[in-house]
């Protein structure tokens, strides 16, 4: 998504939005999709360890399939690649011609153990490797060119709802400085690795995806099951290479499902989190933010929905135009424009002192009267905008929900609403 459809809000999902309205989301515990070794690392980095097998091992079991799994009660593993990506001829996306090529070998090894062409998916996160994969497969497949052009090769995203009983994943970034891209975002990692029914394979360099800190860990998995091979297809080995040191994990209570540690992202997909003195405010905001559920505990912490998404500080205006909240500089005060800023108390730091309001933590809330409304110059004396306190917000319901919030808006009779 560019810069400017993600500062329009749209890379606000709608389930963020009713969630973050005080809509109370419903989680399905059951899966009846995958075997149940390829359930375990979702389960326990997306689902708290909560998600519950519908079917047994003997249910996924592929009977007269002849195919070298590293381990055969586990089919899955990670194939090690060290081959370097490439900017693909469109110059908006990136390739990765070794995972390709070993793709191809994989498909044609899947065929002839006995699986069917429309039981493989081949998916990638970036359409230069999508498209790669295709016309390679078509010119260097070692069988018939018609069981390629069968085989669905697709977008991780394009992907989302879907299933194969086999899915290969070719996750192509293989670089020393650049970052992982597409591969930061842990909801398309999720989605990645939820497709396959009976096995799944994924093409990566270990060196590089280790650096973030869910792919070190999904390493990890892999290597701790003896499922992190490498070598030619016909004699795979465990692979002993080592994993570099994923970047630092900030343990910031505001950001994350049930005040766990989590990612703080960079203002790019591809860098990591940088400890720059407005690294955790900046990253209360971000829309990737990875945030791995916590247990549901029934408390409630200021600021933070039952939930656990965050709650936006002040309510988003329904309509398009003026913002009327202006956000300030480090350590300024918090409040519509135009209001009166308020002073420090007596006895503490000051606003531009230490950490912010009084040495509170960073994007903390500076007192002020709940329920006070004051007119919004920019907007019109018509459209009284009243601040709420955080820690008087009830426990179920955003702040869009309360009394007061939604209820006053009288916008002008020429705004067109989206």
């Amino acid at each position: 998504m560019c810069k400017k459809a993600a500062r329009a809000g749209l890379a606000q999902s709608l389930f963020e939005r009713l969630i973050l309205l005080g809509v109370k989301p419903i989680r399905l515990q059951v899966q009846y999709r995958m075997h149940p070794c390829l359930s375990e690392f979702p389960s326990n980095s997306f689902y708290e360890g909560t998600l519950q097998n519908g079917v047994t091992i003997n249910e996924r079991q592929s009977s007269g399939i002849d195919f070298p799994w590293p381990v055969p009660n586990r089919p899955m593993f990670f194939y090690v690649q060290m081959g370097q990506e490439e900017i693909s001829a469109s110059g908006t996306s990136y390739l990765n011609r070794t995972e390709a090529a070993n793709v191809e070998k994989i498909v044609t090894t899947f065929l002839r153990s006995g699986v069917v062409p429309s039981q493989i998916g081949v998916i990638t996160p970036y359409e230069g490797q999508r498209a790669y994969i295709v016309n390679y497969m078509s010119r260097n497949g070692a069988l018939r060119q018609q069981l390629y052009k069968e085989i669905e090769v697709a977008s991780v995203d394009s992907f989302q709802g879907r299933e194969k009983d086999y899915i290969i994943l070719s996750c192509v970034r293989s670089n020393e400085h650049q970052g992982i891209g597409f591969l930061n975002d842990p909801r398309r990692l999720n989605v990645a690795l939820t497709r396959a029914r009976y096995g799944i394979v994924i093409l990566g360099n270990p060196k590089v995806l280790s650096k973030q800190a869910l792919w070190n860990g999904l390493l990890t998995h892999y290597k701790e099951h003896e499922c992190l091979v490498e070598g030619p297809l016909n004699n795979l080995k465990q692979s002993m290479v080592q994993f570099q040191k994923p970047k630092k994990i900030y343990n910031d209570r505001r950001l994350f499902f049930g005040g766990g540690p989590g990612i703080v992202p960079s203002d790019n997909f591809g860098s990591a989190a940088s400890p720059s003195p407005n690294a955790d405010r900046r990253g209360s905001r971000a829309r990737g933010a990875y945030m791995p559920p916590g247990p549901p505990n029934g408390t409630h912490k200021p600021g933070v929905h039952p939930s656990g998404f965050p709650m936006p500080r002040v309510p988003l205006p329904p309509f398009p135009g003026p913002q009327p909240y202006a956000i300030p500089a480090r350590g300024a005060v918090h409040g519509p424009v135009g209001a009166v800023p308020q002073v420090p108390q007596p006895g503490t730091r000051g606003f531009g002192a230490g950490r912010g309001n009084g040495g509170a933590p960073i994007g903390s809330h500076l007192p002020h009267q709940q329920g006070t409304q004051q007119n919004i110059g920019t907007i019109g004396s018509s459209f009284n905008f009243p601040l709420e306190n955080p820690n008087s917000q009830p426990s179920v319901g955003g702040p869009l929900s309360q009394p007061g919030f939604v209820n006053n808006v009288r916008p002008r009779a020429e705004s067109n609403f989206p």
